[in-house]
């Protein structure tokens, strides 16, 4: 048990080496190091990440939004309209429709023919098709409720709960995951992202300074159509209230053009985007550039080549934000978007078009700022309270159990290092919590060496020689030692698991500590025991 073979030797004193390396970082100048603004003079195969620290910490911004799921059942409504309106026009004989209407929860139109009843039916039956998700959910139900009054020729279709609900699920998901890589865009690490009750998310930003940008950031919904300009009735026309069917009237970014009348029907839509970047136009204006997946450049490219010579618009969030001419075909996937950017503007937009388009819009409920200073606060009442209880702990041992006790302390030593390595190699998030994990850490580690050095005592107090008393110590304490500590763990892994926040900041720190103090009482401290037993011979242990 005492005895190590030189390469366990070398494995023991590689991984505290390695545990000490990925902590030195966090102790380190920023002109060391490096930083997000600096290089560092480090080597650059060295470690130069350090702990993140959470919001409470090092301040940032604390959001909470609210998913409108109105603006989700009338976007499912709008749709099954224009779908119905599609469907109807799809094939011959075109079975020709007036007065779409969304009203409430319910698509309504009426048949010029109310002879095609049946016919019309038919063709809209694709609206209903049951969801896959609805399907695995055990529920066969169709999306909508679908009436008809053959004598009127009237349509109407109600969204049924059922269906609500589920839409309203997956639009809190997909906007939990799309706010997610907006903020990662910026470079933001260790945010704050879940789900609060049915309908709201709370956000978390640490070391965000302008929590407004953040705000617009995510706010927006960013989807981004192409749709092509109607031309058919003039913008006074349209403005008066002459829309052509199949045509809406959207606010445009130049003031010379307030207001643009386009097709209803987009050419492409933002889905089909795969990559987007500021970039500069060839005035040297800031602008976005963009391009598609396959299915997106082929579609754009028969679009503009059919309508050379035409304008379209790119509606971002129902404005047109440019209008440009189609002067010939874009075959390529690719193009740039030009409309009055300013860098940073640009960079905005690029982001969030690469991370896609909300499902609904967002209303921010609650805005908190956390202060550098409160998290300076924190920052210093946690390190006092952890070095107060680290030199208590050390005095402890060395008063009760002298040169064991000294080695325990090493052991601890490199236990806090190792912690500490392991944090910023993982790239954790440090809370004011998790700090309380580190002091509790302290104090579980020394636990197991007084527990083993009780069971060393009582073996020299039954008169075995001193090296046969440590290692018996050793091995009758290693059952006990462990099953506590799986126990703990089990309850760590369940906070990381279930917790949130604050919770689960104290969760990765516990867990993380476990392990380390095992490896440390069981393992290096036990090597550093066997050093001193082999070269000092002690012939009565000093406790």
């Amino acid at each position: 048990m005492l005895h190590f073979s030189k390469l366990k030797q070398a494995i023991i004193w590689l991984i505290v080496i390695t545990g000490l390396m990925f902590a030195l970082p966090n102790v380190l100048p920023e002109a060391v190091r490096g930083g997000p603004n600096t290089v560092g003079t480090l080597p650059s195969f060295l470690p130069n990440k350090t702990v993140n620290l959470g919001l409470d910490l090092q301040g940032g911004s604390h959001l909470l939004f609210e998913v409108d799921v109105d603006s989700v059942k009338q976007g499912k409504l709008e749709a099954a309209a224009d779908d119905a309106r599609q469907y109807l026009r799809s094939e011959k004989p075109i079975i020709p429709a007036t007065g779409f209407r969304v009203t409430g929860d319910k698509v309504s139109f009426r048949l010029a023919r109310p002879a095609q009843m049946d016919l019309a039916l038919e063709r809209i039956k694709p609206i209903n098709t049951v969801d896959q998700a609805l399907l695995l959910a055990g529920n066969a139900n169709p999306p909508f409720v679908m009436e008809s009054d053959p004598e009127s020729g009237r349509i109407t279709l109600t969204l049924t709960p059922e269906a609500l609900e589920k839409e309203a699920k997956d639009a809190v998901a997909r906007s939990i995951e799309v706010i997610r890589q907006r903020i990662d865009e910026l470079g933001t690490r260790e945010p704050t992202i879940q789900r609060q009750g049915d309908d709201r998310i709370i956000v978390q930003v640490p070391g965000e300074n302008d929590p407004e940008r953040i705000k617009d950031l995510i706010g927006q919904t960013a989807k981004m159509t192409f749709h092509l300009l109607d031309t058919s009735v003039s913008i006074g026309e349209a403005q008066a209230g002459r829309i052509p069917p199949g045509a809406k009237l959207v606010e445009g970014a130049n003031p010379s053009e307030p207001y643009l009348l386009i097709r209803r029907r987009p050419l492409v839509d933002g889905d089909d985007l795969v990559d987007s970047r500021p970039s500069f136009s060839q005035s040297g204006q800031p602008a976005v550039s963009f391009r598609f997946n396959g299915k997106g450049a082929r579609r754009f490219g028969k679009a503009t080549a059919e309508n050379v010579g035409r304008r379209f618009a790119i509606i971002l969030d129902n404005k047109a934000i440019s209008a440009p001419v189609i002067n010939s075909p874009i075959l390529g996937g690719s193009g740039i978007i030009e409309g009055g950017f300013t860098t940073e503007s640009a960079n905005d937009l690029s982001i969030l078009l690469r991370a896609g388009a909300l499902p609904a819009k967002l209303t921010v409920l609650e805005q908190r700022t956390v202060g550098a200073e409160l998290g300076a606060d924190s920052i210093r009442a946690g390190a006092v309270a952890l070095i107060i209880g680290f030199v208590a702990v050390v005095l402890f041992m060395v008063l009760v159990y002298g040169m064991l006790g000294l080695i325990a302390d090493a052991a601890l030593i490199a236990n806090v290092l190792l912690m500490m390595g392991a944090l910023s190699a993982l790239q954790a998030t440090l809370t004011l919590p998790g700090i309380a994990g580190i002091i509790l850490t302290i104090g579980m580690a020394v636990d197991a060496n007084v527990l083993i050095f009780g069971r060393v005592r009582e073996e020299y107090r039954n008169g075995k020689t001193p090296l046969n008393a440590v290692e018996t110590g050793y091995v009758k304490a290693r059952p006990t030692i462990l099953d506590a500590n799986v126990t703990t763990l089990i309850a760590a892994v369940l906070l990381l698991q279930f917790g949130s926040g604050p919770v689960k900041g104290f969760g990765v720190t516990l867990a993380i500590g476990i392990v380390t103090s095992v490896f440390t009482a069981f393992v290096f401290s036990r090597l550093l025991t066997s050093y001193w037993l082999f070269k000092a011979k002690p012939k009565k242990l000093p406790i």
